[in-house]
């Protein structure tokens, strides 16, 4: 095999640094080379085919010699008791439901496997139509590894007592229940940025530059970038343009005034602040691994899903 192996997260599954993407162990399928191959399966709990696909691919992992456990992927602390021995995640559902086994995963490094219900799918792996096909070659060894960001933010909790997130896509400061412009003053390290009057601001990695950030204006970032962003959501006034930060960069947001607002990691832990609220974000000493079986190709692929149209397709990035 060419190239340089890059990371080995389980035993059996490689990247090579260049020239091939594909690798397999070095002599025996990784079922046959560990005493138990254990799979977690996490799926979305609100999606009838989801658990019908879950129990499909523990049937096809226990029929190659390994053994699988299924949760929602919506029940953290559930899924987190089961991973002592786990050696792959795999996802059934849509990026959401990445987003919350994420939160499962962290900090162990455990990669995950995406398998698409839902409609764009930039971090899933599997289309519906190929899980017979390609899952027997994962179990048997072959695939790469691909890192991903994340960020680390503090965030003052109800009580008093500051709480400790990691994000996968984006921590967002925005308006709370009133309808209304928040002010949220923002640093990056030691020097002051701007206020904005705003409805939020999203701070968003590479992986989640296609999300809430690209609505609010952000660029796309290569998803194996360690810069992020930050994006203001409909700015009234002052600086309406969004910035690319530095990987070493920490931005301190303070929301000024008495108006209550919310903060949101990831779209699904969100948390209400309230005026002279101090949230700061820096990059994560976490990542997020993610088995790959398919040639890379974010950039050819970027524009059909921007408009939602492979969730079916058998060519990922």
């Amino acid at each position: 095999m060419s190239g340089t192996l890059l990371h080995n997260s389980y035993t059996g599954i490689c990247s090579p640094l260049f020239l091939t993407r594909t690798c397999v162990i070095d002599t025996l399928p990784i079922i046959q080379s560990m005493n138990i191959f254990k799979v977690g399966i996490l799926y979305h709990p609100r999606l009838t085919a989801a658990l019908e696909k879950a129990r499909e691919v523990e049937k096809i992992i226990n029929q190659s010699g390994g053994s699988a456990w299924l949760c929602s992927a919506w029940d953290t602390a559930e899924a987190r008791a089961e991973l002592d021995g786990t050696r792959l995640i795999i996802t059934i559902g849509g990026d959401g439901t990445i987003l919350r086994a994420a939160q499962v995963v962290i900090p162990e490094d455990i990669p995950m496997l995406g398998i698409n219900m839902g409609r764009l799918g930039f971090m899933t792996e599997l289309a519906l139509n190929e899980v017979a096909e390609k899952m027997p070659l994962v179990l048997a060894g072959q695939g790469w590894i691909d890192d991903r960001a994340m960020l680390r933010a503090e965030i003052p909790l109800a009580d008093g007592k500051t709480g400790v997130f990691h994000a996968l896509n984006d921590i967002t400061v925005a308006r709370g229940p009133i309808c209304r412009l928040i002010n949220v003053e923002v640093s990056i390290g030691a020097e002051f940025f701007t206020t904005y009057r705003t409805d939020g601001v999203v701070i968003g990695t590479a992986t989640g530059s296609t999300g809430y950030s690209l609505s609010g204006g952000g660029p796309v970032l290569y998803p194996g970038s360690h810069d992020f962003t930050l994006v203001p959501l409909v700015p009234h006034l002052g600086l309406p343009f969004p910035l690319v930060l530095a990987s070493t960069s920490e931005v301190t947001l303070r929301i000024t005034g008495d108006q209550e607002a919310t903060a949101s990691v990831d779209g699904h832990i969100n948390l209400p602040l309230s005026g002279g609220a101090v949230i700061k974000v820096k990059p994560s000493d976490y990542q997020v691994s993610f088995l790959r079986v398919h040639e890379p190709c974010f950039y050819s692929s970027l524009e059909q899903k921007l408009k939602g149209t492979r969730n079916n397709d058998s060519t990922k990035s």
